[in-house]
């Protein structure tokens, strides 16, 4: 049975490629393993067919024929999203990865992103300009799947968003027709469409506005031993209340990484790492940072006048390609002495050397933008914290049921929210808390507009309303 089922994928693969310009790759090709393989090695789906489009009429194509065929649809951009949403069985997958030009018009600061781009390729190509496109944490993350639900990242408290900075889309529908979404047009769409993932069509051309920034800022990371884990996450908590807008930072709760900025001695010790990135003055990050870097004081302390490139890519080594990953998020308030209890407790209760706690810290911009600006849910929170399981095919090191278990802990001192793309495969009820009651709702309406059918429905899915319900 297996063999027939694949003898048909490759005749359907076959009958595909007859209709787009872009490469078809089917379950006979000798390329298809290493094409199915996506950043998170948990996940194992076998396409029929894998399409390394070219151009909008290539994902035209394949709209319509999945549609005709009854096939699903996937969208790869970067393919790292951790519920593995780039891949589908049985399906049609429109892979993105041989489209990755930026285009960037200094004199409109605004910069043009092909939707197979990684954040690396932005953040260089704005970099060579001395501006800024704020973005996420790990380069070979995708624009696309990062812009569409929402881009939380170093920057974010001084610049927002990632979609708080998009200016305009070009997007196939589930008709297979191209439109375009922006404040001034589609203005529905538009707002759905930053943070509402892919779930209204496949986007095809993101245009964004830069901001000035310069290519140098002050950072790095201060790392103390995890038995001086409340005291740190105490004073790392007082000291934020007044941090500038300037100032992003990320805690993680972890075992020490083989980094080079980290003593072999400890190297897998239990420890707190708190990584400070300062983007204005050089004279106004010093005088902020200086009491945090003596309270202690650190075991590392690495903060430095350092490229903005190489801060971009300091936690790239911590998630690469082919780990298995599970996650679990939540948004949480100003962190509570009873949170920071529980952070503590928990964070190191884990199995993999590999596995680590983020929190990511919120505010200033992000929270300058109305909640009902975009379809974003979450600016009010404080913290965004993921729970990351991590470890190698193989290895006695499963922390799935650590980071489930480290998740119900925290529920209490949450605000029952979760970033989208920090979500796995949880559920309808999961995707309704991500947004509330009534953005869901105005979602659904959305969604019911732009693709009945729910066509796209391989992403963190708004249902549809009964079409009843529509008229």
């Amino acid at each position: 049975m297996a063999d027939e089922v694949k003898e048909m994928a490759t005749v359907q693969a076959t009958d595909l490629s007859k209709t787009v310009r872009g490469e078809v790759i089917g379950p006979g090709s000798p390329a298809f393993e290493e094409a199915r393989r996506i950043w998170n090695g948990a996940i194992d789906r076998r396409p029929a067919a894998i399409v390394r489009v070219t151009n909008a009429d290539d994902v035209i194509a394949c709209v319509l024929f999945a549609r005709s065929h009854g096939f699903p649809i996937a969208i790869r951009g970067g393919g790292h999203n951790v519920a593995g949403s780039a891949l589908v069985d049985g399906g049609v997958v429109v892979d993105f990865s041989n489209l990755r030009q930026v285009s960037v018009d200094p004199e409109r600061a605004e910069v043009t992103v092909a939707p197979g781009a990684l954040l690396g390729d932005l953040d260089e190509a704005v970099q060579q300009r001395g501006l800024i496109v704020p973005s996420g944490v790990v380069t070979h993350t995708g624009v696309a799947g990062l812009t569409l639900g929402g881009g939380i990242g170093h920057t974010m408290r001084r610049y927002g968003l990632t979609c708080d900075c998009l200016l305009g889309v070009d997007m196939v529908t589930a008709e297979g027709e191209v439109v375009r979404a922006s404040r001034e047009e589609n203005a529905e769409l538009f707002w759905g469409l930053r943070g509402g993932g892919g779930n209204f069509g496949i986007v095809t051309k993101f245009l964004f506005r830069a901001h000035p920034m310069g290519t140098q800022v002050t950072g790095g990371v201060l790392v103390h031993a995890a038995d001086r884990a409340a005291e740190v996450l105490a004073a790392y908590r007082d000291a934020m209340a007044s941090a500038p807008a300037e100032l992003g930072s990320v805690v993680a709760l972890r075992s020490a990484p083989p980094a080079p900025y980290i003593p072999a001695s400890l190297h897998g010790r239990p420890v707190v790492l708190i990584g400070l990135f300062h983007t204005g003055r050089a004279t106004d990050a010093e005088r902020f940072l200086q009491p945090l870097r003596q309270f202690g004081p650190p075991l590392v302390d690495t903060i430095a006048r350092r490229p903005f490139l190489e801060i971009q890519g300091m936690f790239d080594a911590s998630v690469p390609h082919g780990w298995r990953y599970y996650w679990k998020s939540h948004y949480l308030p100003p962190l509570t002495d009873l949170a920071i209890e529980t952070l503590v407790d928990r964070a190191w209760d884990k199995r993999s050397i590999r596995s680590y706690t983020l929190l990511f810290h919120m505010g200033a911009a992000v929270r300058a933008v109305t909640d009902g600006a975009s379809a974003f849910s979450g600016r009010e929170a404080e913290h965004a914290v993921n729970i990351n399981g991590a470890w190698l095919d193989g290895e006695d090191a499963d922390d799935t049921q650590w980071v489930r278990s480290f998740f119900n802990a925290l529920r209490p001192h949450s605000t029952g929210g979760v970033y989208i793309n920090f979500m796995g495969e949880e559920g309808s009820e999961r995707v309704l808390a991500a947004y509330g009651a009534e953005k869901y709702g105005r979602l659904q309406r959305l969604k019911s507009a732009w693709d009945p059918e729910n066509t796209f429905r391989a992403n963190q899915n708004i249902m549809p309303l009964p079409k009843r319900e529509t008229l």
